[in-house]
């Protein structure tokens, strides 16, 4: 399984990247986030990867970060989500919408993303809202996570908080840093915990 490449830039098409490591050239099809790092480099470049191996030949896919990986592999997990589809909605939104989408049920918006109908999208929030906690997917925008908002394993109602405030429209690091502060001022329930947040923003 290659699960992480690093090599320069030989060619970018409209659909893939072609990067060149010790004298082999790798076709990576990549999500939007990738995409736009490889093309903004041209030079060399690092991705974490998923190889689709298949009867008919193998498929290399790429992602800035372990946890846009991950959103990655939580969407092909949902029945009748193959990698094709699961890139091609990680090019239509950013891991971080795909994940504001699932925590607040956004089927609507999901939905939006071409090649994605409305049955599938509901599936997909069927399946995944709730198995996947809600840090686990708001450090899966490609950034560094060590740049991230430091937190301890978020409880329940944090999640909730948390999940609310990226519907209306904040950042990860903006609803992480509120339910902190929040909750260090006192807030236990999650309407108390949404109100301070909301407060202090």
């Amino acid at each position: 399984m290659i699960a992480y490449l690093r090599g320069n830039v030989l060619a970018v098409t409209t659909e893939s990247v072609i990067i060149e490591n010790n004298g082999v050239g790798y076709e990576v099809f990549c999500s939007g986030a990738a995409f736009s790092a490889v093309q903004n480099t041209r030079r060399e470049v690092e991705l974490y990867t998923y190889l689709q191996v298949k009867e008919d030949g193998f498929t290399l896919y790429g992602f800035v970060s372990l946890s846009e990986k991950q959103v990655f592999l939580d969407l092909i997990s949902v029945s009748g989500v193959g990698p094709k589809l699961a890139i091609g909605i990680l090019n239509g939104m950013t891991a971080d919408e795909v994940a504001s989408c699932i925590a607040t049920a956004d089927v609507k918006r999901l939905s939006r993303v071409k090649g994605l109908g409305k049955k599938t999208a509901e599936k997909i929030v069927l399946e995944l809202h709730g198995k996947v906690s809600a840090e686990e997917l708001l450090s899966a925008d490609g950034q560094n996570t060590t740049k991230a908002v430091k937190s301890a394993p978020m409880s329940k109602t944090d999640e909730e908080a948390v999940a609310a405030l990226l519907g209306l429209g904040f950042t990860r690091n903006e609803c992480l840093t509120a339910v902190k502060k929040a909750r260090e001022a006192g807030a236990e329930s999650v309407e108390d915990v949404i109100r301070l947040a909301l407060s202090g923003m």
